[in-house]
């Protein structure tokens, strides 16, 4: 089968994020399937962007064929990111006819983390009479009035919920990160039965082939060892909402019976240095900072946890379910999961590898933080196996990239 993967941020392990293309398109390879990814020359997203002198330049990582399509940089949410989804999307649709001859795709995929990519995959899939699948990663425009405060009426909202009504009335299937989404695919034209929920996951090869963490965090872990730790790894962003963990830890520091129980925050990002200040001024003393570890460093890292914290400032997008990297990490590492957020049932409730708490809740959250430091070792062992066992079963790139396969056959 031939595979045309259209995904304007797609990445690689080398350059960072996005990596779910990457991942998919490397097991369809395994397979025997051709796979061709046309992202753009620029990512906000990556570490390091290709160098790309010209549209349609060629490259190949690890047997998939890589497309940059040259868009042009930008900073931040502004005109010149909008400029540049116009680029990706007029110059794919303007070389259509192009794309089905060349590459004469039997699928083409829409991995659409904005929908005006469903004009140049619907027009390449007529011309080359294959099936259009969309793939959505985030609700847009939703979230740009959602959770950006834009108006319904705003020129860009309108034209992007064009598109995604567009993309909805005309794919063959449509493929969701988030698994709640439907009802409201539904309401904006998908026929129900064209949907279908394929999360994030691990590649297992991965966890086998890892890197060390760095000596300043083997020094403070050793330093540690003796302590209950509550791990988060990640963003320190204003998303995050970080100050949710500084809360738990204050009110838990107070309490001499569990003066054990620290908190370690591995990760940057803006708001970093103003959570170590107020760590500082409130003297929060059980609570630690360390810089950020690499993807390969991850699994090691987290089996320096007792337990993994993860929370988000509230958000009305929860409703369409949760897909969190650091989820699947911390469940294949086989720790218990505390996952603080509004959210409808998560994978971590279903496979009951932690707790599911709302992050406005102290005594809620301090209540599950206390019931795996003191559960006894057969019902932690026993959570953090189900955890593993889930992810291992359901949630590996092998399982859902011949998922999504199934999903294109039928």
């Amino acid at each position: 089968m031939n595979i045309v993967y259209l995904e304007h941020y797609a990445g690689s392990p080398e350059m960072g994020m996005e990596f779910r293309p990457y991942y998919l398109a490397k097991e369809w390879v395994k397979m025997g399937h051709s796979v061709t990814i046309f992202a753009g020359d620029y990512s906000h997203l990556r570490k390091s962007n290709p160098s790309v002198t010209e549209d349609f330049q060629r490259e190949m990582i690890d047997g998939v064929e890589y497309v940059w399509i040259k868009t042009g940089k930008y900073d931040g949410n502004g005109v010149k990111r909008a400029l540049t989804m116009a680029r990706f999307v007029r110059k794919l649709s303007s070389h259509a006819g192009r794309i089905s001859k060349e590459w004469k795709p039997d699928v083409v995929i829409a991995s659409s983390t904005y929908p005006l990519d469903t004009y140049p995959a619907q027009k390449i899939a007529k011309k080359a009479g294959c099936k259009y699948i969309h793939e959505v990663h985030d609700m847009w425009p939703s979230t740009l009035y959602e959770v950006g405060g834009m108006s319904k009426h705003n020129p860009f909202v309108v034209v992007m919920q064009w598109a995604e009504n567009s993309a909805y009335k005309h794919c063959d299937k449509c493929v969701s990160l988030l698994p709640y989404a439907g009802e409201y695919m539904q309401e904006h034209g998908l026929n129900p039965d064209k949907f279908v929920n394929i999360q994030n996951g691990v590649v297992e090869e991965e966890w086998t082939n890892t890197l060390p963490i760095p000596e300043e965090h083997e020094i403070f872990f050793e330093k540690h060892k003796n302590n209950f730790i509550v791990g988060y790894f990640g963003g320190h962003a204003l998303s995050n909402a970080l100050d949710y963990i500084l809360d738990i830890a204050k009110v838990i520091s107070a309490d001499r019976n569990n003066n054990d129980i620290i908190f370690v925050l591995v990760g940057e990002g803006a708001e970093k240095k103003r959570l170590i200040q107020r760590k500082e001024n409130e003297k929060i003393d059980n609570l630690f900072f360390l810089p950020a570890v690499n993807k390969r460093q991850i699994p090691e890292l987290l089996k320096k946890f007792d337990c993994s914290y993860m929370t988000g400032m509230e958000s009305p997008l929860y409703r369409f379910g949760l897909c969190l990297n650091k989820m699947y990490d911390s469940m294949m590492a086989g720790i218990p999961v505390i996952c603080a957020y509004n959210a409808p049932d998560t994978i971590v409730k279903k496979y009951q590898c932690g707790y599911q708490c709302d992050p406005g809740k102290q005594e809620e959250v301090i209540d599950a933080i206390l019931k795996i430091k003191n559960m006894d070792k057969a019902h932690y062992e026993q959570m953090s196996k189900n955890g593993r066992d889930a992810i291992q079963k359901y949630f590996t790139y092998e399982y859902l990239a011949n998922r999504f396969i199934e999903t294109i056959s039928n």
